[in-house]
C-alpha cells in the first residue's frame, strides 16, 4: 500500500489558535499541533513500518525532545514525525489519538480511520499477535486508553475517542454501558457513551489537579440490561495544561551567615512547589534573585541555585564584616518560575531575610589605662566600674566582656564582676581594707571575652588597665583579746569576786587614744567591769543550776569605747564556765503508786534517785525506808543500779490509802538527803478493772497530788 493512496486528507481542520489579533503570515506561534485532525482511509489492514502520515508538531522552539504516545498500542510516531504501524494490524478501531508534549508544547491531534472494519474470521488474540487459537465467534471490545486536555472552553459535549466490538457479528439490539467513577459514580455525569456507535465524550472542563486519571469500565448489555461483553477498563488521562503558580512553602525566610565566611558559603534553602504534572515542565522549577537590598557593598553578594534553591555567599570574606557594612540584615526577593524558567513560565515569590552574624574579631579595650579609687577602711561593696569599648555585635558572647585581676590582688581583697547590663566591670572590695596596714593597693586588671577570638586577632595592651585604690583612715571600734575570752569559776563564790581582767587595743595606733569598758549585756545580772581597768567582778551569786547557764558555761558581753571623734565601739564576750558544788538535795520520783489488795506480785513500784548537781555530787544515791517504826514489817526498799531502787510489800494490804516515807542520799561531799512521801492506793481488782473509788485513808491519810503510774502490777 502506498502512502499517497492512503492519505485522504492531510490537513482537515486547522485548529491554530494564535496569540494576537492578526492572522496572515506574520502571526506569533503557537505552540502545539499545527493540525488537529487526520484521516486515513482503511483498506483491508495496514502493513507493519509502513507510515500513515506525517503529523505536523511546533513547539516554537525548535521541537527538541518532544515525545509522541498513540492511543493504540501497535502505532507509534517515528523520528519523521511519522504515524507508523509496529506489527501487522487488521483492526486498528475508529479513531486515534495521538499526544505530543516536550518542555515547551502540550497537545493532542486525532486520526479518524475511514472505512468498515474487516470482516475477518480472525479472534481478538490472533489480531493483537498472540498466536494461533481455535476460532471462536465470541465478540470482543477494544477499548484503547483517551487523553483529555485540561480547562477545555465549551461547547461541550466533546468527543474524545471510540470503543469498538470486535465480532463477527452487532447486533442491533445490543448498546454500550459506560460505569465508573466519572460515569454512573461520584462526581458522575464527566463522561458519555453513545449507546449504538460506543463514541465517548466529555461533558465539562476537567481540572487535572483534582482527578489526574479517571479509571471507567466499558461493556456491552442487551436491551433487559444483561451484560454481553465487558467489562473492559477504560482509563481516561487528564493532559495538564500550566494553569499554576510556583507557591513558596513559607511567604518569609530567615538565615544566617557568619561575617567573614568563605565564598560558596550556603545560607539557606529556598523550597518552593507547584500543583501541575511534576512529569511535565509545568512544574519543574527555576529560582532566582529579582531583589537585594540594600544594594551595597555590592548588588550581587549573593546567588539562588536555580535548581536547588541553596542560597550562598558570592562577596569576599574581607567584605563580609559585619563592622564595616551599612547593615547587618539584607532582604532578598527571591522567583520561582515553572516550565524550566523559560519566558512562557508562571511565577511565585518570596522574601528571604539574612543576617550577618557576628564573630569574635575585636578584642575588647579598656577607655582608660589607668582608674582611680578611693574607700574607707573597714568596708565592703563596689568601689569602682571599669568601662571598655568592644566593636562586636552587643549581646553576644563576642562582646560580653570577662575581668579578671592578674596583679596586686594580695589577701584577696578585692573582686571584679561583669555588669550584665552595660558590661561594664564592677571592682568590689570583699575583704575590708586595713589603713594601718596598707594605705594603698595598685591592681592590673585584664579584660577577655566570653568566647575566644579567631585566630588572627590577640588581646592587646588596651585590653589590660591598671588601678590605684587609696585607703582612707576611718576611727576603728577598739577590738577585744582574746575574743571570746574563757575563765573558770566554782558557783556560790562571794559577791565581788575577781572574775576576769579584759583586754582591748585600738586599731588606730597614730591616734593615741584611750579606752573605757562597760557590761553590755549580763543577762542575770551577776558581773561588773572597771571602765578604766577593764577588771570583772561578781555583783551577786553565781548559780550554775540557773536557766541562764547553757551547758555549765554563762556569757556576757562587755564594750570597750574610745575617744576618737565621733567615738567608736568594739565588742568582746566573756565566757564563764561554773565548776558544781553539792548544793541541791536529790528527791525521788515518781511519788503516786497503785497496787490490788489481792496481787500476787507484791513489787510496788521502781523509784529513781534526781539531782540538780552533777557528778561528783548527784548519783550514785542511797534509797531507804524513813525512819518511822514498823515500816521495814511491811515494806521493803531493794536496790537496782546506781540511780534507781525496787519498793515492795511483804504482804497483801488492805484496800485504803498509804504514805511511804523514803529516804534519799547523794554522793557529794558531804553528802545530802532528802526525805519524800510516796502515796501508794491499795485498790480493788476485778476482770482486769481496778477500782480506787472507795478506798479510805489509813494512818496519816493525804490526798493524792497526782496519778503518774511508773509500775503498777495487778495480776
Amino acid at each position: 500500500m502506498e502512502i499517497g493512496a492512503r492519505i485522504l486528507l492531510t490537513f482537515l481542520v486547522s485548529q491554530v489558535v494564535r496569540t494576537g489579533a492578526q492572522e496572515d503570515t506574520d502571526t506569533a506561534c503557537v505552540p502545539g499541533f499545527q493540525v488537529k485532525e487526520y484521516q486515513v482511509q482503511y483498506d483491508g489492514g495496514f502493513r507493519k513500518e509502513e507510515p500513515l502520515l506525517k503529523v505536523l508538531f511546533d513547539d516554537c522552539a525548535g521541537n527538541e525532545g518532544v515525545r509522541f504516545e498513540v492511543s493504540h498500542p501497535d502505532f507509534a510516531v517515528d523520528g519523521e514525525s511519522r504515524l507508523v504501524p509496529q506489527r501487522d494490524v487488521l483492526d486498528s478501531g475508529t479513531v486515534l489519538f495521538i499526544h505530543g508534549q516536550n518542555g515547551h508544547a502540550d497537545d493532542m491531534a486525532q486520526v479518524d480511520i475511514i472505512g468498515p472494519p474487516p470482516q475477518s474470521p480472525q479472534t481478538l488474540r490472533e489480531i493483537l499477535g498472540l498466536g494461533q487459537v481455535p476460532y471462536r465467534s465470541k465478540r470482543s471490545l477494544l477499548v484503547p486508553p483517551m487523553f483529555v486536555p485540561e480547562n477545555q472552553r465549551a461547547p461541550f459535549p466533546r468527543p474524545i475517542g471510540k470503543v469498538s466490538v470486535i465480532s463477527a457479528d452487532m447486533q442491533e439490539n445490543h448498546i454500550f454501558r459506560l460505569t465508573g467513577k466519572g460515569a454512573d459514580q461520584d462526581p458522575s455525569g464527566v463522561f458519555s457513551i453513545n449507546k449504538v456507535t460506543g463514541e465517548v465524550s466529555v461533558s465539562r472542563s476537567l481540572d487535572r489537579e483534582a482527578i489526574a486519571v479517571y479509571h471507567l469500565q466499558v461493556s456491552t448489555a442487551d436491551l433487559s440490561g444483561k451484560v454481553v461483553e465487558g467489562p473492559v477498563p477504560l482509563d481516561v488521562s487528564v493532559i495538564d495544561q500550566n494553569d499554576n503558580r510556583p507557591i513558596f512553602t513559607e511567604p518569609r525566610y530567615a538565615g544566617e551567615v557568619l561575617e567573614g565566611s568563605p565564598t560558596g558559603t550556603t545560607v539557606m534553602t529556598m523550597t518552593a512547589s507547584d500543583a501541575d504534572d511534576p512529569n511535565t515542565d509545568n512544574a519543574v522549577l527555576r529560582y532566582i534573585i529579582v531583589r537585594q537590598s540594600p544594594d551595597k557593598p555590592s548588588p550581587n553578594m549573593f546567588y539562588i541555585d536555580p535548581e536547588k534553591g541553596d542560597i550562598v555567599t558570592v562577596i569576599s570574606p574581607k567584605q563580609l564584616d559585619r563592622e564595616t557594612l551599612p547593615t547587618t540584615q539584607y532582604e532578598l526577593e527571591i522567583m520561582a518560575k515553572d516550565m524550566a524558567g523559560s519566558d512562557v513560565g508562571l511565577t511565585g515569590t518570596a522574601t528571604a531575610t539574612i543576617t550577618i552574624t557576628d564573630k569574635n574579631d575585636h578584642a575588647p579595650e579598656f577607655t582608660h589605662s589607668l582608674f582611680q579609687a578611693t574607700v574607707n577602711e573597714g568596708s565592703t561593696g563596689v568601689v569602682l566600674n571599669l568601662t571598655v569599648d568592644d566593636r562586636d555585635d552587643p549581646a553576644t558572647g563576642a562582646w560580653r566582656a570577662v575581668y579578671s585581676i592578674i596583679n596586686g590582688n594580695t589577701g584577696q581583697s578585692f573582686e571584679v564582676h561583669t555588669n550584665p547590663d552595660n558590661n561594664e566591670g564592677m571592682l568590689s572590695v570583699v575583704k575590708p581594707l586595713d589603713y594601718e596596714g596598707t594605705a594603698f593597693h595598685t591592681l592590673l586588671i585584664k579584660v577577655e571575652n566570653e568566647d575566644p577570638l579567631v585566630p588572627d586577632v590577640g588581646y592587646g595592651p588596651s585590653s589590660t588597665a591598671t588601678v590605684h585604690v587609696t585607703v582612707l583612715d576611718v576611727n576603728e571600734g577598739p577590738v577585744f583579746f582574746p575574743d571570746p575570752m574563757a575563765v573558770t569559776k566554782r558557783e556560790n563564790v562571794p559577791v565581788g569576786s575577781f572574775v576576769a581582767t579584759l583586754n582591748a587595743t585600738d586599731p588606730d595606733l597614730l591616734q593615741m587614744q584611750t579606752i573605757r569598758f562597760a557590761v553590755l549585756k549580763d543577762p542575770a545580772g551577776w558581773l561588773s567591769v572597771h571602765p578604766v581597768k577593764g577588771t570583772v567582778n561578781t555583783t551577786a551569786i553565781l548559780d550554775r543550776e540557773s536557766h541562764f547557764v547553757h551547758d555549765n558555761t554563762y556569757s556576757a558581753i562587755f564594750a570597750a569605747t574610745d575617744n576618737g571623734s565621733p567615738p567608736a565601739t568594739g565588742t568582746g564576750t566573756l565566757l564563764i564556765t561554773l565548776e558544781d558544788d553539792n548544793d541541791n538535795a536529790p528527791y525521788v520520783s515518781p511519788t503516786v503508786a497503785r497496787v490490788c489488795e489481792d496481787a500476787k506480785d507484791l513489787n510496788v513500784m521502781l523509784v529513781g534517785g534526781l539531782d540538780k548537781d552533777i557528778s561528783p555530787n548527784a548519783a550514785p544515791f542511797r534509797i531507804e525506808l524513813g525512819k518511822q517504826p514498823g515500816l521495814e514489817k511491811t515494806w521493803k526498799v531493794t536496790r537496782v543500779n546506781s540511780t534507781h531502787s525496787q519498793v515492795a510489800l511483804l504482804h497483801n494490804l488492805k484496800r485504803a490509802n498509804y504514805n511511804l516515807p523514803l529516804l534519799v542520799t547523794d554522793s557529794g561531799v558531804p553528802p545530802l538527803s532528802n526525805s519524800t512521801d510516796i502515796k501508794v492506793q491499795v485498790c480493788t481488782c476485778k476482770k482486769n478493772k481496778m477500782d480506787c473509788s472507795r478506798a479510805s485513808s489509813a494512818g496519816a491519810s493525804l490526798l493524792l497530788l497526782g496519778l503518774l503510774l511508773l509500775s503498777s502490777l495487778c495480776l
